[in-house]
């Protein structure tokens, strides 16, 4: 019987652990400095939000874990000897394995800005940036103002959790639109007129320059790079992406470049060693997919394949379509396949949009000019049922088919309105125009 050190108690870990016991007896050990026990990440914001108590955001009772015979130890691990097949920690003691899955995750980036360690300036990743959160943005008498400088994903969500506090907020979006590299124009066009519905102070095309310091060591203001205009301020969300928590490992044998390096099983080059999740580099590129991919479903893919590895039956990673969900404000978003932003799509790819007039609902299907064929989907405020479109994508559907046959991909519930005639008519009066 073998043990199995799982280093990380996130989605990909947890899930390794979990398909690891339905299938053998080895020993499991997991091993997180965060918290005792498994949390839903995603559900982050909706504790600051109030809509959730974090005992909530537990899948599991806190019994589940010795009732599968899963041993949890809550430690900071330094250090990898692989050769000795040891984790060493920060306090002195080790830990033995005979396989090591590494699903360390990821940390908020900093790129050197003057004053980024400044009490008051953070990320958003783990449960203890909620903790740091609310001391420094508690409300807006501890806050009077926030400044989130980054216009990704993280970036929205922590601009409405501060929003729902009613501390006015500053978002600093380096691009000229938000998201613009991924989104489409018409779609991040509508999100930028969104989030300043909601009362955010958006700033386009302006980057962070400098983090001022009070006497104390907290922030106290920050100096946008474009303009030298500063803007006082009590706290400031660093959210322009994450990297892979790998800096412990550099002196480990483990071959590294933006995050651990793995096959398409997920080994690396050490034996005996795996690497899932957001921690993870494919060394072997999987169609359009990016090398690192930091998404909650991709983690749980890659615990439940590297599980059947352990377990005897060496299983390739294959995720499959790419798809993913997200909010803005109270927007809701989904894509499926490829849908590149004007700024990386290349020629042969066409789009069709739609956008309601309500301004709150849109959608984009992106079509291979010169075969019909139906390459992705995003969807704004109307939703999409998973299992149809990835089936739509596997059998290789034309745009034309797709459109004829929306009605059937909807998610909503049966009393919501439905919008598949009007998008149906406004894309076969395209089709019509265009072959004028």
């Amino acid at each position: 019987m073998d043990h199995i050190v799982i280093l990380g108690n996130g989605i990909s870990g947890v899930t390794a652990a979990r398909h690891i016991r339905k299938n053998s007896d080895h020993r499991i050990t997991i091993v997180s400095a965060e918290t005792d026990h498994f949390f839903s990440r995603t559900a982050l914001m909706y504790i600051y939000m109030g809509h959730m108590k974090f005992e909530h955001t537990k899948p599991y009772e806190d019994g589940f874990w010795d009732k599968n015979r899963i041993e949890l130890k809550r430690g900071f691990v330094s250090a990898l000897q692989a050769d000795k097949k040891t984790l060493l920690f920060s306090n002195g003691e080790s830990l033995t394995y005979d396989k090591l899955i590494l699903a360390v995750g990821s940390k908020s980036n900093k790129f050197g800005w003057p004053g980024q360690d400044l009490k008051g300036v953070q990320g958003l990743y783990s449960y203890q940036d909620l903790e740091q959160l609310e001391i420094h943005a508690s409300n807006n008498s501890a806050c009077r103002r926030a400044v989130v400088v980054g216009g990704g994903l993280i970036g929205i969500e922590l601009a409405e959790m501060l929003s729902s506090r009613n501390i006015p907020v500053t978002f600093l979006v380096r691009e000229s639109s938000f998201w613009n590299g991924v989104l489409p124009k018409g779609e991040s066009e509508m999100i930028n007129r969104h989030i300043q519905k909601h009362h955010i102070d958006l700033r386009l095309s302006s980057n962070l320059r400098e983090i001022i310091s009070d006497r104390e060591g907290k922030v106290k203001s920050v100096i946008i790079d474009e303009t030298g205009e500063e803007i006082p301020c009590d706290f400031v969300g660093l959210t322009a992406g994450v990297t892979p928590n790998i800096d412990f490992l550099k002196n480990s044998g483990l071959d590294l470049g933006r995050g651990i390096k793995v096959n398409r099983f997920l080994e690396t080059n050490l034996s005996n060693v795996y690497a899932i999740g957001d921690c993870a580099e494919q060394l072997e590129p999987i169609g359009n997919r990016r090398s690192i991919e930091a998404v909650w479903y991709t983690g749980r893919m890659m615990g439940e394949t590297v599980a059947q590895s352990i377990c005897g039956s060496r299983t390739a990673y294959q995720p499959g379509h790419w798809f993913n969900s997200a909010k803005f404000f109270d927007i809701e978003y989904q894509t499926y396949g490829w849908v590149f932003s004007e700024r990386i799509k290349d020629a042969s790819e066409i789009h069709f949009h739609w956008k309601h007039s309500d301004d709150t609902k849109c959608l984009t299907i992106a079509t291979n000019k010169d075969t019909g064929k139906f390459l992705g989907i995003n969807t704004f405020g109307i939703r999409m049922r998973h299992e149809v479109m990835d089936r739509w994508l596997t059998e290789q559907r034309s745009t034309d088919y797709v459109m004829e046959h929306l009605a059937e991909a909807n998610f909503d519930p049966e009393f919501y309105r439905t919008f598949e005639k009007q998008i149906l008519s406004s894309f076969n009066k395209k089709i019509q125009t265009t072959s004028l």
